[in-house]
């Protein structure tokens, strides 16, 4: 089994106040991924432990926690044992990380922010 680091930075989102996007803010995200760079489910059930995401920003302390799945949806978790500080992401398991792709997802607000894949690579 192998592991992916994967990074999304803030793409331009036009009509909110990244409409340029922001390359300071993003998620970097440990996750098994197929061949196609699609998340493996299969994988993902085995070594849940270690698939971590790290939310950063410029202007906020970086926040640890891990990616998990509830039935058919994913999403970001950042304390065990509560869902007020999930964040879902749009039709995760369907996108592809691999560069150059686009992964949406919600912001504390509830608004949708729309990322781009600037790096995935297997860990050793």
């Amino acid at each position: 089994m192998s592991l992916s680091r994967i990074v999304m930075r803030l793409a331009r989102n036009p009509g909110t106040e990244f409409a340029d996007g922001d390359d300071r803010r993003g998620y970097t995200l440990v996750a098994p991924l197929t061949e196609d760079g699609k998340l493996n489910e299969v994988e993902f059930r085995s070594f849940r432990d270690r698939c971590t995401v790290r939310r950063f920003a410029p202007d906020e302390d970086p926040a640890e926690g891990r990616l998990a799945r509830r039935g058919d949806n994913w999403f970001f978790d950042y304390e065990e044992g509560t869902d007020v500080d999930d964040e879902p992401v749009y039709k995760l398991g369907q996108h592809r990380f691999v560069l150059g792709e686009y992964v949406t997802v919600a912001d504390e607000e509830g608004r949708f922010l729309t990322y781009k894949v600037t790096d995935a690579q297997p860990t050793n």
